[in-house]
């Protein structure tokens, strides 16, 4: 027989008023017969993290992967991302389970200062992540349409700030993304059909193995491709979209896990068509002009055109993502409210796309290896986000029947030791 259920005061409901706590498992919800528009309907938050994950950062590091080291760390993208669905997944359970946002919640259960900390943590990453996305998108439509790539960034980010402006924010940005990630997917498996690399070593590649020389680049590609971050973020898109416990299926089916996994196919791709043309000359991808050319040996402008436009695509809608998620997660840590387009977050965002404005600005003579060095701080921050979410997913009173089990927690734990090994990895490397 079941234990009755139990009336008990809250530390957080008002005076006079009690919570009800049952001790029994939640009952499992009936299963919703939905049409293929209804399933069309639940894709989004994941694919939002998917277009902020897969950023130039991402491309750029990819294309110096395939370009130095050949096929041999495709295995580190295959990794990455299985981690990141599930740390994903962890994130969804929390945005259905939880009665208020991630960070709230966080505030409540762990104290107020670890929500502000990891609010600021995270505001802090999308600093570093605009970047990577204003040089990215302003050198990308450069190489489109001819022009300096400051003027195009300036315009990159002027667009941004309008899509912003608008009312339902998040619903804007969720849309757009979906199409961008579409078109992007199209461009880079083109791509790949045009470079036609060696699929044989790229499956060797899978084998995990370090070359010389490889490290800091190695952290870089965990960091774009393992973004914690971002996986934080999606439960924010689960609340804004009012997901329920009968939705968990059919969001894990049509959103979580094609939302992570499209981008991990693309980052893949990148590095098998950078091994298979500049491999081949033993050339390495060190300015913008060299990731364009990756494609002119095989397909002449036509490739080039292919990589711009890919570059433009991943930099713009990541610039999107990246801001909004700054923005709302430090609005939400200030207790200023957790919607995208609450006046605080609206206020955080333009801040995001200021700094990465300005940096670019500052900083025109090596954009790649600026990129590359903001992506991989990232990682310093990312082990703090990744502890916290697995706490509160492990929260029975909380999650009930949505509470992490052993499996979830063994690819928690894998992918909290790989991320502290890339932090670690990254601090003696800039102390060296």
């Amino acid at each position: 027989m079941s234990e009755p259920n139990k009336t008990i005061a809250s530390p957080h409901a008002h005076r006079g008023q009690t919570v009800t706590h049952d001790s029994s498992p939640a009952p499992a919800a009936p299963a919703k017969r939905r049409t293929f528009l209804g399933y069309l309907a639940l894709m989004g938050p994941a694919f939002v993290v998917g277009a902020w994950q897969f950023g130039p950062g991402n491309l750029t590091t990819a294309v110096q992967a395939g370009s130095r080291y050949d096929y041999t760390l495709v295995w580190v993208i295959a990794v990455s991302t299985i981690l990141m669905i599930f740390f994903t997944d962890m994130s969804v359970r929390l945005g259905i389970a939880t009665p208020t946002s991630l960070v709230t919640s966080i505030k409540d259960h762990l104290g107020k200062w670890v929500g502000v900390l990891a609010g600021f943590g995270v505001f802090g990453i999308t600093l570093m992540f605009s970047v990577g996305n204003a040089v990215g998108s302003g050198l990308g439509l450069s190489l489109v349409f001819g022009g300096s790539p400051v003027l195009w960034t300036v315009v990159c980010t002027a667009a941004v700030a309008f899509v912003l402006a608008f009312r339902n924010v998040y619903g804007i940005v969720e849309k757009a993304l979906l199409v961008i990630v579409a078109l992007m997917a199209v461009a880079f498996v083109a791509s790949a059909v045009v470079a036609q690399p060696d699929w044989y070593r790229s499956m060797e590649g899978m084998v995990p193995q370090l070359p010389a020389g490889s490290e800091i680049l190695i952290v870089a590609l965990v960091g774009t491709n393992f973004s914690i971050n971002a996986a934080f973020y999606t439960s924010y898109g689960i609340k804004e979209n009012r997901r329920t416990r009968a939705d968990y299926r059919d969001i894990t089916l049509v959103d979580t896990i094609p939302g992570i996994v499209a981008p991990g196919i693309m980052t893949a791709l990148v590095i098998m068509v950078a091994a298979a043309v500049l491999g081949k000359t033993g050339a390495e991808a060190g300015t913008i002009n060299a990731l364009a050319s990756v494609f002119a040996p095989l397909a002449g402008p036509v490739g080039s055109m292919l990589f711009a436009l890919g570059l433009s695509g991943a930099a713009f809608s990541s610039m999107i993502a990246n801001a909004t998620a700054g923005g709302t997660m430090f609005s939400d840590a200030l207790g200023r409210g957790a919607k995208a387009g609450s006046p605080t977050a609206r206020i955080f965002t333009g801040v995001i796309l200021a700094f990465g404005l300005l940096i670019t600005l500052a900083f025109q003579s090596s954009p790649v290896g600026l990129i590359v060095i903001a992506q991989s701080l990232t990682v310093l921050i990312a082990p703090m986000l990744g502890v916290l979410i697995v706490i509160m997913a492990n929260k029975a009173s909380l999650m009930g029947s949505l509470r992490n089990r052993w499996w979830h927690n063994l690819f928690g734990a894998i992918g909290l030791i790989a991320i502290i090994a890339s932090s670690l990895r990254l601090i003696t490397t800039l102390l060296g």
